[in-house]
C-alpha cells in the first residue's frame, strides 16, 4: 500500500505440532530479537521450489474469540488523516475494527460516522497494524493466508516497510506491496515495490489474476521471498513476478537490504480504489489466519 497513490484449523495444529516437537511451543518467538536474523535453530522448515526455510517468527491468531491483537507482536495504528492517499476511513484500535476471531484477525470495516480523540470525523472506520519496533528482518519469506473483502472503495493490504522509515522517510526507506487489492478489480491482487525514484504511481509491479471467481470468495496464500538483489512474489505458492535492480529506472537506487517490518490494513476509498459507491455494503472483513516470516536454510 504506497503511502501515495485445505482447513485452516487443521493446518494450523498440524504446523504447531511440530513446533512443539522441535521445541518451538505453538510458534511463539516473541522473545527474538527486533532484528530476527538470529532465530531458534531447531524452529520448523518449510521446503518450497526455492529451498529450505524455517521460521523466525509468526502469528497464529488463535487467541481467545473477542481479544485483541497480540501487543508483543502487534501495534494498532490509529488516525483519520488520510494516509497519504485521500483514504475515508479513520483507523481505531476498537474490537469493532480489529480482534481474534475463530483462529483469525478479523479487520472489520464499518460504514459509520466516527469522531477521534484528535476530533477528525470520518464516515467510516477501519484498522491497521504494524510489527514496528516489535519485528523487523532483513531478507526470508514473508506470507499470509487471508481472505479479503470486496466492494468497490474496498482496499485491503499486506505489506513491508523499511523499519529506517523515521529516519529514511518514505519512499527512501522502500515499500513492498506483498499483496494488495482494490474492490473494482475482484479476480485481481498486486505486488508492488516502491523506492525512490519509482513510488506512487511509478511503483514497479504487476498483477495476478485469478481465472475465474474472485479473491474474496475464499482465502489465498500471499508470499515474497526477498533475497539479495531479488524480491519474488506468489499467489498460492505460484511464482508471478520478480524484481531485481535490473528492473529500477535509470540512476535510482535498489532500498532493499535492510531490515523491513510488517503492516496489514484495510482502507475505505482513496485515490487508487476510488471512493465506495451505491454498490458497496458493509461491513467487510478481512480475515488472516496466519502471518508467517522465515529465513533461508539452503
Amino acid at each position: 500500500m504506497a503511502l501515495v497513490r485445505g482447513s485452516s484449523a487443521v493446518a494450523k495444529l498440524l504446523l504447531l505440532g511440530v513446533g512443539t516437537a522441535f521445541g518451538v511451543a505453538a510458534l511463539s518467538v516473541g522473545y527474538l530479537p527486533i532484528h530476527a536474523q538470529s532465530t531458534v535453530s531447531s524452529s520448523p522448515l518449510l521446503h518450497t521450489s526455492t529451498g529450505t526455510w524455517s521460521v523466525t517468527w509468526s502469528d497464529e491468531f488463535n487467541g481467545a474469540n473477542g481479544s485483541a491483537p497480540d501487543p508483543s507482536r502487534w501495534a494498532v495504528v490509529t488516525g483519520g488523516n488520510g494516509w497519504g492517499n485521500k483514504e475515508l476511513e479513520y483507523y481505531t484500535q476498537r474490537l469493532e475494527n480489529v480482534q481474534i476471531e475463530d483462529g483469525n484477525l478479523v479487520i472489520t470495516a464499518l460504514q459509520e460516522n466516527y469522531t477521534g480523540p484528535d476530533s477528525v470525523t470520518r464516515n467510516f472506520t477501519s484498522a491497521r497494524m504494524q510489527t514496528k519496533g516489535k519485528f523487523d528482518q532483513t531478507y526470508g519469506r514473508f506470507e499470509a493466508r487471508i481472505k479479503i473483502p470486496y466492494g468497490q472503495g474496498i482496499w485491503p493490504a499486506f505489506w513491508l516497510l523499511g523499519s529506517d522509515m523515521d529516519q529514511s522517510h518514505w519512499p527512501g526507506a522502500g515499500e513492498i506491496d506483498i499483496m494488495e487489492n482494490i474492490g473494482r478489480e475482484p479476480s485481481a491482487v498486486h505486488g508492488t515495490i516502491h523506492g525512490p525514484g519509482y513510488s506512487g504511481d511509478k511503483g514497479i509491479g504487476a498483477p495476478y489474476a485469478l481465472p475465474s471467481a474472485r479473491f474474496a470468495d475464499d482465502y489465498h496464500l500471499y508470499a515474497v521471498e526477498w533475497e539479495p538483489n531479488q524480491i519474488r512474489f506468489y499467489v498460492d505458492d505460484h511464482l508471478y513476478e520478480t524484481r531485481t535492480p535490473a528492473d529500477l529506472p535509470q540512476g535510482t537506487k535498489w532500498v532493499y537490504d535492510h531490515p523491513f517490518y510488517i503492516l496489514l490494513n484495510c482502507a475505505v476509498g482513496g485515490g487508487w480504489p476510488g471512493n465506495p459507491d451505491a454498490t458497496s455494503t458493509f461491513p467487510q472483513k478481512m480475515l488472516v489466519d496466519y502471518v508467517r516470516v522465515y529465513k533461508r536454510e539452503n
